[in-house]
């Protein structure tokens, strides 16, 4: 607890003497006044409760029997501090045990049996509180010993202690809009009596900031925008938070729940549990105080009563004896009557009038015994009706409890149906979208396809252009062929009608007609390639040869061993033979005519 120790005042305040027990006369004044009174205001009571727990459960708790951890029942006993009455030794009546338990039972989600509970108050009568000992062994052996499951039971103790302990008043997901790049990220937030704390995820490891609640803060609720629904804003002081809850339920409960933190704080009032707990505390001390007025005024009267029983019966017990009295005094009247009726005439007349007057006194009392009566049966009647408020208001209080419990399994089936139709319009718009983006995959492809037709469409009228290219100039080129053919049969007619036998040029030889040959087979080379591939399939190879043979036969170039051809000898070499029959396979395999 970071404080000092101080050996001289612990030697002093414990020094020996007879004062009484150490608990109530050294331990606890020293406690209070030397350790607790010095603490700082970052005190973590958790860890003091801590030290508390470790110090007394082994010898106090039978683990082997409970069906908690350590950890829940010590949750469990720093409840119990929490609800416990102002009185050494702590002890918790059964009022605040039955309030414990109906928190637990709502966090389980099981309703509340008030039969069960209401058995084990009269299996304990002879008590009217618990100790801790005994609340821990009620919530982890007796009262959820029979079909629970353990976790469910942790997780819902775990809830009452941040509830009551830690004073968490409220915590779930939101989201919430940053300051500085303005984007929206789900946070973990926890809500306190004076801060707003929001962390990464909800195990409370990684903080990422605080909202200071004070009574200059305000809460508001925001129409939606920037795509984000159920919005509402704390502002601040110094700064505002803009946050979107999951559904508009939620945002009503934080917004009123933070409100009443504000209130609370502008009243100056403590958090809201701590309050409830002061409220029944003083229910508890009124109803007492009525209790015991009413016991005093049911003593008073019935000793009033008493009292008016002992003067009836001293009323009755002198009206005999008077009566007796009356009798003897009768007798002897008659007696002595013969002798002395006219002697004792007036003291006739002044009995008989001692006798009316007593007979008044006797209705007179008889009267007031009956107006006496009268007011005993009213009393009587009036505790009856009190007996009966104090029932119907039992009754009432009963009524309440199960209309709130009906309002809640309404609201919690309304919540339900809610849920289930948010999930249908989900997954009804995951079908639209899923059906809208088909659709543009389908136009996409469509118009990918229209494209891709319409530029094979441009492709063929461009092929179908160059198609027409290369037939004119296909005819152009024939028609050349054509007329070197002409030339070339021209001229040899001429050179055989002059010479008869076509000579040899040798080696080193060149003459007009060379050169011509040279000239034809370079202009029909060029012309050969610039055709496309269908039109040198198609095109005549006559011409071709001619030129070659020309070529030939004015000798370019050394000369081998000469071929017989039906142009005449000398028209090939075997080098030239040997080219053209490479030149007739590739045509061959390709599809084309072979000359």
């Amino acid at each position: 607890m970071k404080i000092p120790h101080d050996p001289l005042t612990f030697e002093e305040h414990f020094k020996e003497d007879d004062k009484g027990p150490l608990s109530n006369e050294g331990y606890m004044p020293y406690l209070n006044r030397y350790i607790l009174d010095k603490v700082q205001e970052d005190f973590d009571v958790l860890e003091f409760y801590r030290m508390c727990w470790t110090l007394c459960y082994k010898k106090n708790i039978h683990r082997h029997r409970l069906i908690i951890s350590d950890a829940d029942a010590f949750k469990v006993w720093c409840i119990f501090n929490f609800l416990s009455e102002d009185k050494y030794p702590l002890v918790i009546v059964f009022e605040e045990v039955e309030y414990f338990l109906r928190k637990l039972t709502e966090a389980m989600g099981i309703g509340w049996c008030e039969e069960k509970f209401t058995d084990y108050r009269m299996q304990h009568s002879a008590k009217s509180c618990l100790t801790v000992w005994e609340l821990i062994e009620l919530v982890g052996v007796i009262y959820f010993s029979n079909d629970v499951d353990r976790q469910i039971l942790s997780m819902s103790i775990n809830e009452v202690f941040s509830e009551l302990i830690l004073d968490i008043l409220k915590q779930g997901y939101m989201m919430k809009k940053g300051h500085k790049r303005k984007n929206w990220m789900e946070r973990w937030f926890v809500l306190r009596p004076t801060s707003l704390t929001y962390y990464v995820c909800e195990d409370l490891t990684e903080k990422k900031g605080d909202i200071v609640l004070d009574q200059s803060c305000c809460v508001e609720s925001l129409l939606d925008k920037d795509g984000k629904k159920c919005l509402f804003i704390i502002k601040c002081l110094d700064k505002s938070f803009e946050i979107s809850a999951s559904d508009k339920k939620k945002k009503q409960e934080w917004i009123q729940a933070i409100q009443t933190c504000i209130q609370l704080l502008r009243l100056g009032l403590l958090s809201p549990h701590r309050e409830a707990r002061l409220r029944r505390r003083e229910l508890r001390q009124k109803q007492q105080l009525d209790e015991q007025h009413l016991t005093e005024r049911m003593k008073n009267l019935q000793a009033a009563n008493e009292a008016k029983q002992r003067q009836l019966e001293d009323m009755r017990l002198k009206m005999e004896e008077a009566k007796a009295k009356a009798e003897l005094e009768e007798l002897r009247r008659k007696k002595k009557q013969s002798d002395l009726q006219d002697r004792y005439r007036l003291d006739l007349e002044r009995e008989k009038m001692v006798r009316q007057e007593m007979e008044e006194q006797m209705a007179q009392k008889s009267s007031e015994l009956d107006q006496y009566l009268q007011r005993v049966r009213e009393l009587e009647d009036m505790y009856h009706r009190l007996q009966e408020a104090l029932e119907d208001e039992r009754q009432a209080k009963q009524d309440e409890e199960a209309m709130r419990k009906l309002q809640a399994r309404l609201l919690e089936e309304e919540a339900a149906k809610r849920t289930e139709l948010e999930q249908i319009y989900l997954k009804q718009q995951r079908t639209l979208t899923q059906t809208e983006a088909e659709k543009e995959e389908l136009m996409a492809e469509q118009l990918a396809k229209e494209r891709e037709l319409q530029a094979a469409s441009q492709q063929l009228d461009r092929l179908e252009k160059e198609r027409q290219g290369a037939l004119e100039q296909y005819q152009e080129v024939s028609r050349k062929l054509e007329r070197a053919a002409n030339k070339t049969k021209t001229w040899k007619d001429k050179v055989a009608k002059h010479e008869g036998l076509v000579r040899l040029i040798q080696p080193g030889r060149i003459n007009s007609f060379t050169l011509l040959a040279v000239r034809v087979c370079r202009e029909l080379t060029l012309t050969w390639h610039s055709v496309g591939q269908r039109s040198r399939n198609s095109v005549s190879l006559c011409g071709f040869r001619h030129s070659l043979h020309l070529f030939v036969l004015f000798g370019l170039g050394h000369k081998g061993a000469q071929r017989i051809t039906n142009w005449g000898p000398a028209s090939f070499t075997d080098i030239e033979l040997e080219l053209r029959k490479k030149s007739w396979q590739e045509k061959k395999n390709q599809g084309a005519p072979a000359e």
